[in-house]
């Protein structure tokens, strides 16, 4: 047969080959054969095939899979596609990266309506199964008139006849106790939740456990179902509730006792997004944003007990030069733990989180400030209650961190039972009690490592690896830089950066720039769309001397830049947010222009950029404002 292959003459570019457009109202898996070959050992920039969704109305791709593994023969991806009204486009990008050895090879692609767990074992692929290759037991694939086993079926179950395969697992290799065949599915690539069903014989002379377990990416297994039946004759019909809300494998494992076990023999799997019984219905799927809050209009979710007195305080502090306001938008409110009101020694301040089922695997995270404390450590700590109140385990607690700065915390836990997350503050003596800070607290499914690993978003730029989609333009200006921590200048620039509080940001070095001096950070081509954007963003304009930061829309084809929002002087000791709405059918660009102010305390930055499909879901009033108003340093409780 034929396959496709990066032409290698092009050391460092990318090879770019795009479906045409596609449309699947239901649900689909994309299957991908692929090779990745090289001679070298290792390479600091090996060859890697990218996999990418281009959906209508978008300006970026989305990754969907990616690889760099080189192998020796051809592999399998599975990607599940959820059900969607847009139309789209399949994007593969092969980039050959700094090794001259490198090959890639693509040699078949093909998207089948239903889901990738899904498997009639009827095409050589298997449709990405794989079994855990063991020296004695090993699933093999039966049928199609081969007879090649002692305890071959007739039939098959997708076409009843001779002629059609399945899986089988034969004890007669067995040598030791309790070996175990295990026959792995493609890990399911999105969250999914409803009734596997498959169909399976099963022979004993003496017993065999048959078994099957989820195994998330942290290793973890969770058994679902065994047989419970000692024979079936003929081909029986198991289902059993499945719910893989983040990344997991499927494995059918079979364990026999001695060579005379028999065999087990597996068939038409398949997923229906409805749970299997009916008593239960459709299950509602618990929503992790309902665990989380940014405290803008309410506690959410969260409370406080009575018994404990007024622990946490709403609070929002205006925009000053001052004191740092919250951590959503930098004008908003937060939690504020231990407040004038409250601190007496030996203070507790507790606060509830919903209950959350049990047996899910979630990383919390959240944002918290110190400021006045004399010791850091214990002054805010993350319990988790069992449901019965009796249990409780510390999962967190601080230890040092730079005072008056939003830092994020993550942690990941799991428990058995249905639990809480709680927040407390504590003071143990009137000489230690300063004020503790909260805020954008949230919860997702899947431990913290497996999220870190995710593919990125597309439209966001946090600067923490590099400067994604923007470029300096040089020519004779000022540089905007990537920096961590706060700037040179004392009274101007950040602490720390937006995103964690000990990350990157970008920022003009105002000490190496004259007054009126531009900086520009300009956007690669972003595609054109019809319909509204939002860009959300965050700046940092603190200092005495601080000049302008405005932000441009340049269309492709047109000299001139339309200005979107433009802020002049300090503003503000906090990352405040601003958002824009815009509109573009044609390819355009954003820059953002940082002009060098009066003084060198004029460190201007920006963080945390964000580009979304859609209109903005709230409005920012003013687009274009100078300097803040008098009303500075009052604290609204």
């Amino acid at each position: 047969g034929h396959y496709i292959s990066v032409d290698t003459s092009y050391e460092g570019e990318k090879a770019v080959l795009s479906s045409p457009e596609l449309y699947t109202e239901e649900w689909s898996c994309v299957r991908l054969i692929y090779q990745i070959a090289t001679t070298s050992e290792t390479s600091p920039d090996p060859a890697r095939l990218n996999l990418y969704l281009r959906q209508e109305g978008e300006s970026f791709d989305r990754l969907l899979w990616s690889a760099k593994e080189p192998s020796d023969s051809w592999l399998i991806a599975s990607l599940d596609l959820m059900n969607s009204t847009k139309k789209y486009k399949i994007v593969l990008e092969g980039e050959m990266g700094h090794d001259k050895s490198a090959s890639i090879a693509v040699f078949e692609i093909k998207i089948t309506p239903g889901y990738c767990i899904e498997c009639d074992f009827e095409e050589n692929h298997l449709c990405g199964f794989v079994n855990r290759w063991n020296p004695n037991v090993n699933w093999f694939v039966g049928g199609g008139n081969i007879r090649n086993s002692q305890s071959i079926l007739p039939k098959d179950h997708t076409l009843n006849s001779e002629l059609g395969h399945y899986m089988y697992v034969d004890s007669v290799y067995v040598k030791h106790f309790q070996e175990v065949a295990q026959l792995i599915s493609p890990k399911t690539t999105a969250p999914m939740a409803g009734c596997l069903s498959f169909y399976y014989q099963l022979k004993q002379e003496s017993s065999i456990v048959f078994t099957i377990y989820l195994r998330d990416t942290s290793g973890f297994y969770e058994e679902i179902w065994k047989t419970d039946s000692a024979l079936s004759a003929d081909w029986a019909l198991a289902e059993v509730d499945f719910n893989a809300p983040y990344p997991m494998e499927v494995i059918f494992e079979v364990a026999f006792n001695s060579a005379k076990g028999g065999y087990v023999a597996l068939d038409d799997i398949s997923f229906s997004p409805v749970y299997c019984s009916n008593q239960t219905g459709m299950r509602t799927p618990f929503n992790p944003a309902e665990a989380g809050c940014n405290f803008e209009e309410d506690l959410c979710n969260f409370y406080q007990d009575h018994k404990d007195g007024p622990g946490w305080s709403r609070v929002k502090v205006k925009r000053n030069v001052y004191r740092t306001g919250d951590h959503t938008t930098g004008f908003g409110y937060y939690l504020l733990a231990n407040t004038k009101f409250t601190s007496q020694p030996e203070y507790i301040g507790r606060l509830y989180g919903p209950t959350l089922p049990g047996n899910l695997q979630f990383c919390l995270r959240f944002y918290y400030a110190l400021y006045g404390f004399f010791k850091m450590s214990g002054t805010l700590a993350v319990y988790i209650f069992e449901e019965n109140h009796v249990v409780q385990e510390k999962i967190w607690s601080v230890l040092d961190s730079p005072r008056g700065v939003w830092t994020q915390a993550e942690v990941s836990f799991k428990k058995p039972m249905p639990c809480k997350v709680v927040f407390v503050s504590w003071c143990k003596s009137f000489w230690d009690c300063g004020l503790v800070a909260l805020d954008d607290v949230s919860l997702s499914l899947g431990s913290c490592q497996a999220a870190d690993l995710l593919l990125p978003n597309p439209g966001e730029c946090t600067f923490e690896k590099d400067e994604c989609v923007f470029t300096q333009k040089k020519r004779g200006r000022g540089i905007w830089h990537r920096r961590r921590g706060p700037t040179p200048t004392s009274y101007t620039g950040p602490k720390g950066d937006h995103t964690t509080g000990v990350g990157y940001y970008m920022y003009i070095e105002a000490s190496n720039m004259v007054y009126g001096q531009r900086a520009y950070l300009v956007s690669k081509s972003l595609r054109g769309t019809s319909g509204k954007q939002c860009l959300t963003f965050f700046y940092h304009m603190y200092g005495a001397g601080t000049g302008l930061l405005s932000v441009y829309l340049k269309k492709e084809g047109d000299d001139e830049e339309i200005p979107l929002w433009r802020r002049t002087g300090e503003q503000s000791i906090s990352w405040l947010r601003g958002l824009i709405e815009y509109e573009s059918d044609r390819n355009y660009q954003i820059i953002f222009e940082a002009i060098r102010g009066v003084s060198i305390r004029s460190d201007t930055a920006i963080d945390d950029i964000l580009f979304q499909a859609g209109p903005c879901l709230e409005v920012e009033e003013i687009q274009f404002s100078s300097g803040y108003p008098d009303s500075l340093n009052e604290i609204e409780y």
